[in-house]
């Protein structure tokens, strides 16, 4: 049995315990024994509650279950399911119009719309990288990938390419800060005069823009413009390689790019116990207190990563003006399923991972609070709260950190919540769900992934679902994003808070992502999540193109354009008389991701992975992409789509596969040709008692497997 240290009734790991006392407590004015009495409290009283809501969805779906089962062989009748949905209350009424009145929000969650990067907490590198990423060179996203509709050449530096950059470059600062009779193409000089930029002694369009400088103002270092909201720097520099070449001395242009960052503990990462946890908490604390580092090498050098310092630079009126150079962080918690061994409660139960969340992160955050130019300037704490099921569930998240905030003294609501609308429950409940929190709401979205393999779940007994992609072409899917802006407006989050869309999964088709990713702040969401920091900056350029706020005002003008009838649409397939090979695809495609992403989990505690697909094309991959393939198999086994055998083989030879994509890794373990190790074995769990777990979650599996590992090992 694993040591425990005995804190007010709980049971806690040694390693936990002294991480909260010798390096989480000190400097908060948080006495020991008030936390760890509040702390018991919390997990004690809110425990049983956190356990009664998880029976509920499961009561539900069982109920949900019977109904498909009942009429197996029937036409469905949609408006038969909406009413029985309404009957057992999982399909709630909606109450009075509303607003909500969240306080104390920083500019960029409430009125800077940009990329959001999401990141795990448990890599410090990444997690720096991701803090550090308010700022990207727009030379580098377009010269070091394929926007420009060409791979990076290797080697040497391409003289030919770099100009084209350089064009491209001021073909955007055209579009977004247009000069009187001139082009960025034909300047010359860039000085300031009178309070004024002037290029060419011509001003700009719209003077406004304007933002400060850096240098002398006749000959400056650096010009900070300003256009919906995302600053953008000229760089000069007639000594840099591409400056030197420039007719103006125009060395970089660097956009303000991620404006807020998402720390995960998570979907992307692997945390099942104290020593997991401890790292993540301790990486959280080093982003709080503005002292964490990473020391590394790269390239035959050694260096440290550090939060980036706050500029300050010349505003026109001669004053200072500061720039923040570091995304906003908000931390995302874990949902209401998991428990961890980290901590038991006086009965020897796991305590609820969601409670240790909340109250270590919280803990951990006060050190910003208490410190000038830190994360927050507005004295706030930003929680992403995932995987919630309906209005109760945000309730129950509303009141855990209500009691949060009592144990810690902080005033109420100093913790703002982020709703994921990822669940299908609060898909179609979204406005009582912000009405249950509404005066902690900074953050909605939507999470096409997760929100699938919750549809699949939810009607597993309907029926054998179309393809992946195809699923994507039903309307459900579409109302589902739609009505999510709508509902975000409807209730006032413009202006206040964030309404956000989903992860661009392919990091290396950035070309791509220019092309169809403008779709996010075309719907009115004034942030979308980016798998990189070049990823942000590119991404960048859409919110120069479009003014999301005014977006935002026409489509609420307009009123709702998706409703919930629309979105209980099941995507079943229609047509299913595919061909063997077609079926087969389906199932390799599914099981390379599901595999490529466990094998990582498993054997190397990483909870995303960037994983080759079947042509080669590497996709983020994390729970939601893995909960997602192991429910879609899951579903055409239970409805004989697919026989296990047939499956089983078709793991066995994507395990080959992976381990042929991963063997230049002297770390990897591969899979073939016994396929009796544990990540396979995760893997098949997944796939094959995929039905019976709690909403399709990986979490349980993983978990286990993971725990098994290392106590295989001897960790």
């Amino acid at each position: 049995m694993a040591q425990r240290t005995e804190r007010s009734g709980l049971q806690v790991s040694p390693e936990l315990a002294a991480f909260i006392e010798e390096k989480a407590l000190p400097g908060t004015g948080v006495d020991a024994g008030a936390f760890w009495s509040g702390f018991s409290d919390l997990v004690h009283n809110a425990g049983p509650e956190n356990r009664a809501l998880l029976e509920k969805r499961e009561a539900l779906q069982e109920q949900i279950d019977t109904w498909h089962r009942e009429r197996r062989g029937q036409a469905h009748d949609h408006a038969a399911y909406v009413a029985f949905l309404r009957e057992i209350g999982y399909l709630l009424a909606e109450g009075d119009d509303f607003e909500i009145d969240t306080a104390n929000v920083d500019a960029e969650i409430a009125t800077i719309p940009g990329p959001q990067l999401v990141v795990p907490i448990t890599n410090a590198r990444y997690a720096l990288n991701a803090a550090n990423a308010r700022w990207g060179s727009l030379y580098d996203g377009f010269y070091g990938t394929d926007a420009m509709g060409s791979a990076p050449p290797a080697g040497r530096y391409d003289q030919g390419r770099g100009a084209r950059v350089v064009a491209r470059s001021r073909v955007f600062l055209d579009e977004a800060f247009p000069i009187e009779m001139t082009s960025h193409a034909d300047a010359r000089r860039y000085h300031v005069s009178g309070g004024a930029l002037l290029i060419d002694d011509r001003p700009l369009a719209e003077p406004e823009k304007f933002v400060g400088y850096t240098g002398h103002p006749r000959a400056p270092d650096s010009v900070m413009l300003r256009n919906h909201g995302l600053h953008v720097e000229l760089i000069f520099d007639r000594t840099h390689r591409i400056g030197s070449r420039d007719q103006a001395g125009l060395a970089d242009v660097q956009l303000e790019s991620a404006v807020s960052a998402i720390m995960d503990c998570e979907d992307s990462v692997a945390c099942v116990d104290a020593e997991d946890k401890v790292l993540a908490y301790g990486n959280w604390l080093g982003l709080m207190r503005g002292d964490l580092e990473d020391t590394f090498e790269k390239g035959g050098k050694t260096q440290t990563r550090r939060l980036s310092d706050d500029r300050v630079i010349t505003g026109p009126d001669g004053g200072d003006v500061t720039i923040r150079t570091r995304a906003l962080m908000l931390v995302r918690n874990v949902g209401h399923l998991m428990t961890n061994p980290a901590i038991l409660d006086r009965d020897g139960n796991e305590v609820f991972e969601g409670l240790m969340d909340a109250m270590i992160t919280t803990l951990i955050a006060m050190h910003d609070l208490q410190r000038e130019g830190g994360n927050s300037v507005t004295g706030s704490v930003y929680v992403v709260k995932p995987k919630m099921h309906g209005p109760d569930e945000v309730a129950f998240a509303d009141r855990t950190f209500t009691s949060v905030e009592k144990v810690l003294g902080l005033p109420q609501n100093t913790v703002k919540l982020g709703i994921m609308d990822e669940e299908r429950r609060t898909s179609v409940n979204l406005k009582e769900c912000i009405r249950a929190a509404k005066s902690r709401v900074a953050f909605i979205n939507t999470g096409f992934l997760d929100r699938t393999g919750d549809e699949i779940h939810t009607s597993m007994e309907a029926g054998p679902f179309s393809r992946k992609d195809f699923i994507k072409r039903k309307v459900w899917i579409t109302a589902y994003e739609n009505q999510n802006v709508d509902i975000g407006l409807e209730c006032g989050l413009s202006g206040r808070a964030q309404i956000g869309k989903g992860m661009w999964a392919m990091p290396d088709l950035m070309a791509a992502m220019l092309e169809q990713k403008i779709e996010h702040p075309k719907s009115g969401a004034n942030c979308a999540w980016v798998p990189s920091p070049t990823a942000a900056t590119l991404h960048a350029l859409h919110y120069h193109k479009i003014d999301v706020f005014a977006v935002q005002k026409l489509l609420r003008a307009g009123g709702r354009r998706a409703y919930v009838d629309t979105v209980l649409n099941i995507p079943l397939a229609e047509y299913q008389k595919w061909t063997d090979a077609q079926k087969m695809r389906e199932v390799e495609n599914n099981a390379q991701g599901i595999l490529g992403y466990v094998v990582r989990w498993v054997d190397h505690g990483v909870g995303c992975s960037k994983v080759p697909d079947m042509n080669n094309v590497g996709l983020m991959e994390d729970r939601a992409t893995c909960r997602i393939s192991a429910q879609h198999i899951a579903n055409w086994l239970h409805h004989d789509i697919v026989d296990a055998q047939d499956v089983m083989a078709a793991m066995r030879r994507m395990a080959a596969v992976v381990d042929d994509q991963n063997a230049s890794d002297p770390t990897y373990k591969p899979m073939s040709p016994d396929f009796d190790g544990i990540a396979f074995q995760a893997a098949c769990d997944l796939v094959f008692k995929g039905r019976v777990q709690p909403s399709g979650y990986t979490e349980p599996v993983l978990h286990a497997r993971r725990l098994e590992l290392k106590e295989a090992l001897g960790h």
